[in-house]
């Protein structure tokens, strides 16, 4: 009987899963861990090698005119990197002393009245920030200052063994470019000198436009306030040309310094002043930055805050710099590599928003 019963009863079929992985598909994963790992290791080097390319890449175009007057390629590249030096160089030489001076006076000057304005802060306010005095303020505050000096300082490095590497890659640049196309199939080859080209025209119009556009404010906002009288004008005007390498977050950066030091003057003055970073942002933003950049560099401004809030992320002040040109580059990798993968209704609105935001 049970017998019988054990034969009626619905037979359960046992299947046996198991998941094969191809053996390319591992070693594209263990090539994805190579390259993190490698990344990792040698970050800096790599920065170094992105900011050499970058330089590189701008300051062609002047080492071809010495070329074609006649000069061979070894000597442009040493000329124009000597006149850089020297520029650099003389103008630190002639203003070293005044921004150390202006430099001890605007941080005694910032921590006094940071340290004003937190003592006056209702005593509530006080303890749900945890704060007792300025002083404990500021001191809280020296850790974040220190880590972006910190990475201010290595941006300089960087930049300066970049610089190095730039004169070898001016005078050896086009036998690398060539080495390097050599190991892409025949059938790419096309893709990639167009992609190349496109890279170029977009990083010359950002580095080159950027340059342009902080000579412009450096001297617009020295004259400013020299005519205001406010105090430390001549560091005041470095840190305007330097942070309007950062668009719409560089303007932040350089204003806000720039004000509080104008209160040593008068209210009047300040209001003034902050009327001024306004109107020259508002002037820069339509009218100068479309001249210097032309219709090559097309990047909204939410692109520009998260190309530079992930570049910093990644390798701080020197990342965001450098990030911003990379996302620049995206339009082009879209419509080279990627059209064929996308929708042509994508492709079309993408190109469509482009123009209309270039106008």
């Amino acid at each position: 009987m049970l017998e019988n019963e054990q034969n009626l009863m619905p037979q359960t079929d046992r299947t046996r899963v198991s998941i094969e992985i191809p053996w390319r598909t591992i070693f594209k994963l263990m090539a994805a861990a190579a390259l993190i790992w490698l990344w990792l290791t040698l970050v800096s080097t790599i920065l170094v090698l992105i900011v050499a390319v970058l330089l590189a890449i701008t300051l062609n175009p002047i080492v071809a005119w010495f070329e074609g007057r006649g000069l061979p390629r070894w000597a442009a590249s040493v000329v124009v990197g000597l006149t850089i030096l020297a520029v650099v160089g003389g103008f630190l030489w002639l203003t070293w002393a005044s921004l150390s001076d202006q430099a001890h006076y605007a941080a005694r000057y910032l921590n006094e009245f940071e340290g004003n304005v937190i003592n006056r802060l209702p005593p509530w306010l006080r303890n749900v920030a945890g704060i007792k005095n300025g002083a404990e303020m500021t001191s809280w505050l020296a850790p974040a200052a220190l880590r972006f000096g910190q990475s201010a300082a290595s941006a300089v490095i960087v930049t300066l063994l970049g610089f190095v590497l730039t004169l070898y890659l001016l005078i050896e640049g086009h036998a690398t470019r060539d080495w390097l196309v050599a190991f892409v199939p025949k059938a790419r080859r096309g893709k990639v000198a167009q992609t190349l080209a496109e890279c170029e025209r977009v990083i010359f119009a950002y580095v080159a436009g950027n340059v342009i556009t902080s000579i412009i404010a450096f001297t617009c906002t020295l004259i400013a306030l020299w005519m205001l009288k406010v105090p430390a004008a001549l560091l005041l005007a470095v840190v305007a040309g330097l942070s309007d390498f950062l668009p719409v977050i560089g303007f932040l950066v350089g204003s806000v310094p720039t004000i509080l030091l104008a209160l040593t003057v008068s209210p009047m003055t300040a209001l003034i002043v902050a009327a001024f970073y306004i109107g020259y942002n508002t002037v820069e933003t339509y009218i100068i930055s479309p001249w210097a950049y032309g219709d090559r560099l097309k990047l909204s401004n939410v692109a520009v805050i998260l190309a530079f809030v992930a570049g910093a992320e990644i390798a701080g002040v020197i990342g965001a710099l450098i990030a911003l040109p990379v996302a620049a580059i995206y339009p082009a990798i879209e419509q080279i590599w990627l059209r064929e993968k996308l929708p042509n209704e994508t492709v079309r609105e993408h190109k469509e928003i482009e123009q209309n935001g270039a106008a």
